[in-house]
């Protein structure tokens, strides 16, 4: 029987870390990405096998991916606890570069960039969380916050709070967020009743709520595309 090519004998190009500084990151594959953190396999697999194994686990999905725990990703053979913490601290540290984004974005022109803005500071998606951007004149961005964690309800999406931050950060407009743990980006009646007194709340204070995102599993739902606010 042959012994498994290990990825020191791969062609130069077929190797991850080669492959990155010849070609660029953006060439590489999640798998291979991984790989890199890793640096070696099991035996059985080299690295970029074993990490398309544990990418197959979760369907190639780095957002599932960033869910599991240590001991999850340690029940992969030839996946240590060095090696589950290495992806666990790099897919961390990608999450916090997107959160320090939203604050550098010059402005909120429409519900993808609204979108993409809550999204890095959902660090926690089996949890309830509510999000409000606040914004100047032209719908430039003074800052994007987490209100409250754990569910939705009156207390959590408190509007005294909310129109509290707006008023001391002279906020002219809003844009709300809040994200489904089911995975469902769909609004429920209490969803619809929040977003109206909301909007009664900022016509007292002369603010604009432009827009509520509800985010599910890799999709949201957009009250403003859907002509409800």
């Amino acid at each position: 029987m042959s012994r498994r090519k290990t990825i020191k004998s791969w062609a130069v190009d077929d190797r991850p870390r080669e492959k990155m500084i010849s070609k660029g990151r953006g060439t590489l594959s999640n798998a291979e990405l991984i790989a890199i953190l890793i640096g070696s396999g099991n035996g059985e697999l080299s690295a970029v096998e074993l990490a398309r194994q544990v990418l197959d686990s979760v369907g190639d999905n780095l957002y599932d991916l960033s869910k599991l725990s240590i001991d999850e990703m340690k029940q992969h053979k030839g996946i240590g606890e060095a090696k589950a913490v290495s992806i666990a601290a790099a897919l961390e540290l990608g999450r916090r570069w997107s959160v320090t984004s939203p604050e550098q974005r010059k402005s909120i022109n429409n519900s993808q960039e609204a979108y993409e803005s809550f999204l890095a500071l959902i660090d926690d998606p089996t949890k309830e969380h509510f999000l409000v951007a606040y914004l100047n004149r032209g719908n430039k961005v003074i800052k994007v916050e987490r209100i409250s964690t754990g569910g939705l309800s009156k207390t959590l999406a408190d509007p005294k709070v909310i129109f509290k931050n707006a008023l001391l950060k002279e906020a002219t407009a809003l844009m709300l967020c809040h994200n489904h743990p089911s995975g469902m980006a769909r609004p429920s009646g209490e969803d619809k009743q929040l977003t109206k007194n909301l909007i009664a709340a900022g016509k007292i204070f002369d603010i604009d709520v432009l827009d509520h995102i509800i985010i599910g599993e890799n999709s949201y739902f957009s009250f403003a595309e859907h002509g409800m606010m």
